[in-house]
């Protein structure tokens, strides 16, 4: 399987694949190709319907000659902890990226996000992320705001009073919840238009359709999550000291 970065043949073959409507995954399979580096080069370059080989190839050489102008001369990146590598630790804080904006977050957002859940101490302060990212404070200030509006982080204060921006075990449970929480307003409003529009009418019968879809989603999501979080954060229970656990019997 080829490594490095894509060519511009290969983008090429993407825009191709893209016009006859192949999936991602059969285009990675022709290039020999993981398949989350096809999605992460349609993504960050317009999307499937807006992809072209030629801009996207300008683009990847804009962003690198950007990250070689952004390093200090004669001097290499920080190692990186556990030995880790740094091209692919790298290569894959881009796939995250991108898999979180499929799932509906903008660019900020996702790449805040991803920042956050890749560093060991699941926390990080403002300037942190400026310093990671490359970008001005008044983009962290955003992007922190619209994540903890969805539960995905949350703030806390060091010795010095300084904020943190943490992500914990805890963030997808408070995540689904806000998510569940959130519904209930749509499920009030559209209730409330089954009496505007009248009981017997199809247009009440739709929006009691959507209360009740919504109502019974948000129940079962929160049931979910309340239940994956029991099951996820209990401990595995060890015997006593002192305790001898019980031999084989032996008859």
């Amino acid at each position: 399987m080829p490594g490095g970065r894509l060519t511009q043949p290969e983008r090429q073959q993407i825009a191709l694949g893209l016009a006859d409507g192949l999936a991602y995954a059969e285009i990675a399979r022709r290039l020999e190709r993981p398949t989350s580096t096809v999605t992460r080069e349609v993504m960050r370059n317009g999307g499937p319907t807006a992809y072209r080989a030629d801009l996207a190839h300008r683009a990847t050489e804009r962003r690198a000659h950007r990250r070689r102008q952004a390093a200090p001369r004669g001097a290499e990146a920080p190692p990186q902890a556990h030995g880790r590598d740094a091209e692919a630790v790298r290569e894959y804080e881009e796939t995250f990226t991108t898999v979180l904006m499929q799932s509906g977050l903008p660019k900020m957002m996702a790449r805040v996000l991803t920042c956050l859940y890749t560093t060991d101490e699941g926390s990080l302060t403002a300037a942190e992320l400026v310093q990671r990212l490359q970008v001005s404070p008044a983009s962290i200030s955003k992007a922190i705001t619209f994540l903890e509006g969805q539960g995905l982080v949350r703030r806390e204060r060091n010795e010095r009073r300084r904020e943190r921006y943490v992500v914990d075990d805890d963030v997808w449970y408070q995540a689904m919840v806000a998510s569940a929480r959130s519904n209930a307003q749509v499920i009030e409003t559209a209730r409330q238009g089954v009496g505007v529009l009248g009981a017997d009418t199809p247009a009440a019968a739709r929006l009691e359709n959507i209360a009740r879809f919504l109502d019974f989603v948000s129940e079962t999501m929160t049931r979910a999550a309340e239940q994956a979080r029991d099951v996820l954060h209990t401990k595995a229970a060890t015997p006593s000291a002192g305790t001898a656990e019980p031999g084989p019997d032996r008859g």
